[in-house]
């Protein structure tokens, strides 16, 4: 069984730094992939790996319509977008960037639904009322 190793304090500065630039190029709309174009995007997450040389970003369009196909559009824009990147962080090397869809809005949303239903409230409620 892999362990699984905490990110470092410095993964998770570049990170942050990472999340907040990419989310400000997202908001010029400076991007030429057409379909990228009048989408907003939020980025959720930036997880970069142990030796910095790659970011993993999540992100989400708003409504989510399409994400699959807007992933496939930042991943085609990633040389550009990592280019951009570059001139707004001071690193000695700039992670390449790989996106992915943040799927934890969509289990969020199951959780509640689930939650919601009648029997597993009625359970929730009984182990409420026991001492």
């Amino acid at each position: 069984m892999a362990k699984h190793k905490e990110p470092s304090q410095r993964q998770l500065r570049v990170g942050e730094a990472l999340r907040h630039v990419l989310a400000t190029i997202f908001e010029r709309h400076v991007l030429r992939e057409p379909l990228l174009r009048g989408i907003s995007i939020t980025v959720t997450e930036v997880r970069v790996s142990p030796d910095l040389s790659n970011a993993t970003v999540f992100v989400m369009p708003l409504g989510g319509d399409a994400a699959e196909d807007i992933v496939d559009a930042l991943g085609r824009a990633a040389p550009f977008l990592r280019s951009l990147v570059g001139k707004e962080v001071e690193l000695r090397r700039v992670p390449r960037l790989l996106f992915e869809i943040d799927r934890s809005f969509g289990q969020a949303d199951q959780v509640d639904k689930l939650l919601r239903r009648p029997e597993v409230a009625r359970d929730l409620d009984e182990t409420r009322d026991e001492p």
